[in-house]
């Protein structure tokens, strides 16, 4: 790439991080209590929302992970995107109203784990302690993901070495969450989500039209890859794919109900008015955006020939978006501050995952094991101070984590997805929507879920473990074994007392103010 070329990319990077600290800055001054600094003061407007919970949850992965996924393997990589598009309208259409409903109902609680204290009537603080400790360890790893994703974008645009990428990109998420908390979370997630759309859009579609229908053939097949299979949704690799591939694949989309980073977004709008504008807002979002990332896919793979990303010493598949942007807007189009800006909308997809991550993991901290486990007379003031603390602490973790420039972002994405999905999926699911759930169920399926995925992925059996053995995702059977154990236990166990009872038909019923 040229020098000129790289200064305007860089001019627009530093535009753009200029205004995401901005915000910092301007809702440094809102924060006043823990509430605000973890849920905005619940005055979320249905736009913010929207596009703070899908920027929020696709992060470095829909434009980075499953591009790559796609170009390596092919369109079959797609079922990842159906799953997940399936879950996100399962998410706002069944969980979204209720669950806001339900945290203004169980004493008005303002994080994930104090929802589940409040629900279950958890005066022991037993419910606190696990979830919170679920968090901060399935948390750390999601955050690395979100900083390697970052590293690779600031190695592979400056051509500057990973280390020193992944530290520049760490520390401005750090310094906006560090001063604005959740409003400038949300704040700069909008912007972070429109500008991610825009480059989804813009950038496959310049492309294809630069090189022509009858050039995207066949550059595909010179590629190496037999057309018709790689553009078929049954196939995977140039090999069939069997149904538990496909179940797989699918099963994502059981992550979204037991995610805190998507769930607070729902705990924090201001009106349910507010929450159906979100939710028609975020399954267009997801449906476009995800539709896309497949696209970038297939086209990068044609545009980009005869280059060829994943082979030995080349860059990796993940930075497909990447390299197709930088060849597009510095070569073919000689508009570099303009492929400075999408380069920008990749780093936004980073940015808006880890700085919600981070602020879960600190609320999990502070004001979940702190305040409510271990100091509950505590200071606001104090809590609010122990935050900023915590996402510090949390960020130079995930930092260390990330180090290693081979750690694959699709890779890290997917465990975390899978241990806070089969942990937190069924028993939120179930303490909505089934009267008979009690405290005993859902330690039960907390417990079991995690600890199921840990034990599928990380815990060899014969050489292999039984992820890599079956070919099965372990959020799927972890979900599964979950909502088992929290009916099992629950109706083994004593029944919910009528205050608790009363709480859910309150909640059932709409019978709920704010």
């Amino acid at each position: 790439m040229e020098k000129s070329s790289i200064i305007w990319i860089l001019i627009a990077f530093v535009a753009y991080l200029a205004m995401m600290m901005g915000i910092g800055v301007v809702t440094m001054k809102k924060n006043k209590s823990t509430d605000d600094f973890f849920l905005g003061g619940r005055g979320l407007s249905g736009w913010v929302a929207a596009l703070s919970a899908q920027a929020s949850d696709m992060s470095g992965w829909l434009l980075m992970g499953l591009p790559g996924a796609v170009y390596a393997l092919g369109t079959g990589q797609a079922w990842i995107a159906v799953g997940l598009f399936i879950g996100t309208v399962f998410n706002w259409v069944c969980i979204s109203s209720r669950l806001r409903r339900y945290t203004i109902r169980a004493n008005n609680a303002i994080t994930f784990p104090e929802y589940l204290e409040n629900r279950f009537h958890d005066k022991k603080k037993i419910l606190l302690l696990i979830s919170s400790i679920v968090i901060v360890i399935f948390f750390l790893v999601y955050t690395a993901s979100a900083l390697a994703a970052g590293g690779k974008l600031f190695a592979g645009v400056f051509g500057i070495e990973y280390r020193v990428a992944l530290t520049i990109g760490a520390a401005v998420i750090l310094a906006y969450t560090f001063m604005g908390g959740f409003l400038a979370v949300c704040l700069t997630d909008f912007i972070q989500g429109m500008l991610m759309l825009v480059g989804l859009l813009v950038v496959p579609i310049v492309a294809y039209f630069v090189m022509g229908p009858d050039t995207v053939t066949a550059n595909l097949a010179a590629s190496g890859v037999n057309a018709d299979s790689y553009l078929n949704l049954m196939h995977n690799g140039g090999e069939s794919y069997r149904a538990v591939d496909i179940i797989s694949q699918i099963g994502w989309g059981l992550g979204y109900c037991g995610m805190p980073h998507i769930l607070t977004r729902f705990m924090a709008v201001r009106s349910e008015k507010e929450l159906k504008k979100s939710r028609v807002i975020a399954i267009v979002w997801v449906l476009i955006s995800l539709g896309m990332a497949v696209i970038i896919g297939v086209i990068g793979r044609a545009y980009l020939y005869p280059t060829l990303l994943g082979g030995a010493g080349a860059d990796s598949a993940e930075n497909v978006f990447i390299a197709m942007i930088t060849q597009l807007f510095t070569k073919d189009l000689a508009l570099p501050f303009i492929g400075g800006i999408f380069l920008c909308g990749i780093l936004a997809a980073i940015m808006s995952t880890a700085d919600s991550q981070l602020l879960v993991t600190a609320s999990s901290v502070s004001k979940d094991l702190y305040q409510g486990f271990i100091n509950p007379k505590a200071e606001e003031k104090h809590v609010l101070k122990l935050s900023r603390i915590t996402v510090i602490a949390v960020a130079v973790l995930a930092y260390i984590i990330a180090l290693n420039p081979n750690s694959s972002i699709m890779g890290l994405v997917s465990n975390a997805w899978a241990g806070l999905g089969a942990a937190f999926g069924p028993t939120v699911l179930l303490s909505l929507f089934w009267r008979r759930t009690n405290i005993a169920g859902a330690i039960a399926g907390i417990v079991s879920g995690g600890l199921t995925v840990i034990v599928w992925d990380y815990i060899p059996f014969g050489g292999q473990t039984l992820g890599a053995s079956t070919g099965l995702y372990s959020l799927v059977i972890g979900f599964a074994i979950s909502i088992i154990l929290i009916i099992a236990v629950s109706l083994m166990t004593a029944a919910p007392d009528e205050e608790m009872l009363k709480e859910f038909d309150d909640v059932a019923n709409k019978r709920v103010e704010g």
